[in-house]
C-alpha cells in the first residue's frame, strides 16, 4: 500500500472539503449526461426476434411482461461454454437483487445469451438467481446488438462492437446492456445501449472498493478484471 501524508483532523477535513467539491462537480456531470442519455432519439425495432425460454418460444415483447421498459443483459455465454463469463457473472450478482425495486419503475430486466436454454437454467440455479433469462440461440439478436460475432468477422478485423469498428477482438461474445420501451401498440423501440467500460455503473463492488485506501488495487494483473471470480469460487 502507498504510504501517505498524516495531518492533523484540521487538515485533514480541508482536505476532504476540497475533494467534496470534486465530488459535488462530478455529481452535476453525471446528472447532465443522464440527461443526455435519456434524450436520445429512439429507433423501431421492426425485426420479430425469437428466443427460447422456459415458457417455449417467446418475442422480445414477451420479455417486457406488464411493464413499458425492458434492460437487456447481453449475457456471454457462448453455444459451447459450459459456465457464464465472471465478468457477466459479476454484473448478475448485482442486477439480480434489483428486479423488483426496476419493476416498482416499470421496468423488466432479462438476460440474453446463445447458450441453449437447459445451459443457461443450470448457471442460474447454480448461482442463485431468479431472473428471466432466455437463449438467441437461433436468433440473430446478439449479431444484431453487436455482442456476438463470426469468426470471419474477428480474422478480417471486422467486429462492430462498442459504436467502432476494426481491430483485433479476443472472442466470439461481448457484454452489454441494451434498453428498449414498448408504446401502447406493442411497438418497441431501442433507446440505448452501453459496452465495455461503460458497464461499469452496473457493479456496485467498484464504488465501494473506490472508498478504501487502495481502491481497486488491479495495476498489477494482466488486465483488470482479472481478479473476478464467480461467488462460489472464492474459497476461503
Amino acid at each position: 500500500m502507498a504510504k501517505h501524508e498524516i495531518v492533523s483532523d484540521a487538515d485533514w477535513i480541508e482536505a476532504r472539503r476540497a475533494l467534496l467539491a470534486m465530488e459535488k462537480a462530478h455529481s452535476r456531470a453525471r446528472d447532465a449526461l443522464t440527461e443526455a442519455r435519456q434524450a436520445l432519439p429512439w429507433r423501431k425495432v421492426s425485426k420479430d426476434y425469437r428466443f427460447e425460454a422456459t415458457s417455449g418460444a417467446v418475442s422480445l415483447a414477451d420479455l417486457f411482461g406488464s411493464n413499458s421498459q425492458l434492460l437487456i443483459q447481453h449475457f456471454m455465454f457462448g453455444p459451447d461454454w459450459q459456465a457464464g463469463c465472471t465478468s457477466c457473472s459479476m454484473m448478475a450478482d448485482h442486477i439480480n437483487p434489483s428486479i423488483p425495486h426496476l419493476a416498482a419503475r416499470d421496468v423488466s430486466l432479462a438476460a440474453i445469451s446463445r447458450a441453449p436454454l437447459d445451459v443457461l437454467l443450470a448457471y442460474r440455479q447454480r448461482m442463485g438467481w431468479n431472473f428471466p433469462w432466455v437463449s438467441s440461440l437461433e436468433s440473430d439478436f446478439n449479431f444484431d446488438f453487436n455482442v456476438s460475432f463470426s469468426e470471419a468477422e474477428i480474422e478480417a478485423g471486422q467486429v462492430k462492437y462498442n459504436f467502432g469498428k476494426g481491430g483485433a477482438f479476443p472472442g466470439t461474445e461481448a457484454p452489454g446492456v441494451s434498453s428498449f420501451v414498448k408504446d401502447n401498440d406493442g411497438t418497441i423501440f431501442h433507446t440505448y445501449s452501453v459496452y465495455a467500460r461503460g458497464l461499469e455503473a452496473t457493479l456496485g463492488i467498484y464504488d465501494l472498493l473506490d472508498m478504501v485506501a487502495k481502491g481497486r488495487d488491479e495495476g498489477g494483473l494482466d488486465y483488470a478484471q482479472a481478479w473476478f471470480r464467480r461467488h462460489d469460487e472464492y474459497g476461503a
